[in-house]
This record gives C-alpha cells, sequence and structure tokens, in this order.
C-alpha cells in the first residue's frame, strides 16, 4: 500500500523534476495541472523511464509528437536553430528531458531509498499506455505540464509498490543565485 504521503511526495518531486528540466530561462513560466486520464493526449509517441528499488517501481511517460512547437521549444532549450532540429534529434532531446527530469527525482529518492537504479529512456508509441491499468499500480497520476502558456506535455506518472511505502520528503525550494563559489 502507498500511503497519502507518499503519493504526495511522488508527486512533488515529480513536478519538481520536471519544473528543473523545463524552465531553462528566469523568465519562463511554468504551470502545472492534474490530467483525470490521457483522452485529451492528441500525441503519438511517448518516452518511458524507470526508477526503481527493493520496494517500488517507477514509470515516467512522457507523450509528444514531432510537430512545430515541439521542434520550437526544444530548439530554445538547447540553444539550437529549430531547422537543425531534424525528427530523430527532436526525439533525443525529449529523451534527455525525460532522463533530467526522472534523474533528479532518483536524485532525492535515494535520500530515502538505498538502491535506487534508473533505465534508460525507450521510445514506446502512446497506444501502448492504454495498457497502463493492467500493471496493477498503486498509485497512477497523469500531468499536464506547460511552459510559457503555450508549450505542453501530457505526463504520466505510475508507481508499485512491493511493500509498504509511507515516506514525505520535504524539499526545501532551490535558490539560484547565478553566481559561482569555490571552496
Amino acid at each position: 500500500m502507498i500511503s497519502r504521503n507518499a503519493r504526495e511526495s511522488f508527486n512533488h518531486l515529480f513536478v519538481q523534476g520536471f519544473k528543473g528540466a523545463m524552465v531553462t530561462e528566469p523568465h519562463d513560466l511554468f504551470d502545472v495541472s492534474l490530467a483525470a486520464d490521457l483522452s485529451a493526449v492528441g500525441d503519438t509517441k511517448c518516452v518511458a523511464i524507470t526508477v526503481s528499488s527493493y520496494l517500488f517501481r517507477l514509470m515516467v511517460l512522457v507523450y509528444f509528437t514531432p510537430q512545430a512547437s515541439t521542434t520550437s521549444y526544444f530548439s530554445r532549450a538547447n540553444r539550437i536553430a529549430a531547422s537543425d532540429l531534424s525528427d530523430a534529434a527532436l526525439t533525443d532531446a525529449v529523451c534527455e528531458f525525460a532522463n533530467m527530469s526522472c534523474g533528479a527525482m532518483s536524485r532525492d529518492l535515494s535520500r530515502v531509498f538505498p538502491n535506487i537504479g534508473m533505465s534508460t529512456p525507450n521510445i514506446i508509441d502512446k497506444e501502448c499506455s492504454s495498457s497502463l491499468g493492467r500493471l496493477h499500480w498503486g498509485h497512477i497520476q497523469h500531468f499536464k505540464l506547460e511552459i510559457n502558456k503555450g508549450m505542453h506535455f501530457f505526463a504520466s506518472l505510475c508507481v508499485s509498490d512491493y511493500a509498504d511505502l509511507d515516506f514525505l520528503i520535504n524539499t526545501p525550494p532551490v535558490e539560484v543565485s547565478g553566481e559561482l563559489e569555490l571552496f
């Protein structure tokens, strides 16, 4: 069983991981909302990545379509011309985005759970997500992640438990000053 505290902690770490990966400029606006289901997702592809321990398996799915708005966002985020971002390069950029987001989650979860492992990103067809319910998740939440009130992604967080999970992560906000200190 996954407790309410654990569910909220997983959701919090998910949002913080994606915010850290999506906000690339100081003026970027980041918004997150819950999605009841995946019916609004019109994307065709999905990046799947897992974070696992002996006590749980967490899977994150990021839905996307190679289109102008996605290319524009990732070309800006990677500081390259949109014309230089092929479909393959765009897929690689989305995979790296999911990898950075889940890497942050993995790092924060390792403070509570020893022996955390993370997979490499895998590309699957969006229709594969219709089988998520068959995997008997203890917690599943869908999100709409939006940057600058225009570019958005849908993502799913799925957690299966192999033991009772009850933890609370209180992550203080990270202060960014733009200065480098050397000790």
